[in-house]
């Protein structure tokens, strides 16, 4: 199982191409929206934060620390936060475990599963650029949603793909979303 954090930086179409693209390559998924995710939603994409919960195959409550995935005997194979607003970053980062996402992620971090991180900010401050180091120290693979050109992707898709596969390729998962370097 994969989990998906999606929390309120923008780019949530980021986080649910790659619930899409887990269910075709049917591979399960579990789903947690903060509630600042649930507020940009509405404002960015044409689904409903409900349409977007039907497509993972298990969804967690923001505030449920008490979910199964908040426990380390709890088994999935991996955590994807995307996007990531730098609140949360920085919140794994410390240690701040005060809801189920930055649960999850303490979880995936001290039992050394495969923990990925899509911040969605810019510019960058020095503190934002310090934990995610700090992240990636402890092993979490920090992969901002920088699309590439060389693909020369037309739509917005496109370029969504590119990043979505690069999150799938991080897991290890075989993808085609995107043209790769030749």
């Amino acid at each position: 199982m994969i989990i998906i954090g999606i929390t309120g930086a923008s780019g949530v179409i980021y986080g649910i191409r790659l619930l899409k693209a887990l269910k075709e390559l049917n591979i399960e998924t579990g789903l947690v929206i903060s509630d600042a995710g649930k507020t940009v939603i509405d404002y960015e994409v044409t689904e409903t934060v409900n349409e977007i919960i039907a497509i993972a195959d298990n969804y967690y409550e923001f505030k449920d620390l008490t979910s199964s995935i908040n426990s380390g005997s709890f088994k999935f194979d991996g955590l994807v936060i995307v996007p990531c607003t730098m609140k949360t970053l920085s919140s794994i980062a410390n240690g701040y475990s005060d809801n189920t996402i930055t649960r999850v992620a303490d979880v995936a971090l001290k039992e050394r599963r495969k923990t990925i991180i899509v911040p969605r900010e810019t510019p960058l401050r020095t503190a934002h650029i310090e934990n995610m180091l700090n992240l990636s120290k402890e092993g979490a693979i920090i992969l901002p949603a920088m699309p590439a050109f060389y693909n020369k992707g037309e739509t917005i898709e496109d370029q969504v793909d590119f990043i979505v596969g690069k999150i799938l390729d991080s897991l290890k998962i075989k993808n085609e979303l995107y043209k790769r370097w030749e």
